[in-house]
């Protein structure tokens, strides 16, 4: 092969691999706006029991609060998450795990969280603050019928003794 087909060659990978690396940049600057518009519409008006802010100086990974829904076994109890966001955001769902522990039956002990917003049904259209609404309500709505969490799945029946079991081994997460 000529000195010339190598240099064109060459030239395309290059120019392939600035095209790629402009699209990600372009991608980033897109989410990070995003992001934006969203931290600041939760500041503003953001729904009653639920906050979020990014961590540290990266917007792409926030820390939430979410409070216990008032008339649940979880009133009163306050659970920390963390939101990863990657360049797919919104066409893809952030990674959302508890950071307090939670017995809960659609809650590894992990942190991992059964929800189908955060995976099949996840549209676009979603927010951090749909994201933290959803998962405040599944604190008092669970899917016992698909558990991460079975022997909590078990209990949820009951809900005194849930209760008294909340209080007993994860009192720490009061408020």
């Amino acid at each position: 092969m000529s000195d010339f087909g190598r240099r064109t060659e060459s030239t395309e990978t290059v120019s392939k691999t600035d095209r790629t690396e402009q699209g990600a940049q372009e991608r980033n600057y897109s989410v990070t706006k995003r992001l934006q518009t969203e931290l600041r519409n939760l500041m503003l008006a953001g729904p009653k029991g639920v906050t979020a802010f990014p961590e540290g100086d990266t917007i792409f990974k926030w820390v939430g609060t979410i409070e216990g829904p008032k008339g649940t076994v979880f009133e009163g109890f306050s659970y920390k998450v963390t939101l990863q966001f990657e360049n797919g955001y919104p066409f893809t769902p952030p990674v959302v795990k508890m950071k307090t522990p939670c017995f809960h039956p659609n809650i590894d002990l992990a942190g991992n969280i059964c929800l189908d917003i955060l995976k099949d049904c996840w549209s676009a259209l979603f927010d951090v603050s749909t994201i933290l609404i959803s998962l405040q309500s599944l604190l008092g709505e669970p899917n016992v019928d698909s558990p991460l969490n079975t022997t909590a799945a078990a209990m949820w029946t009951d809900q005194k003794q849930y209760r008294k079991y909340l209080l007993a081994n994860y009192g720490d997460g009061r408020k």
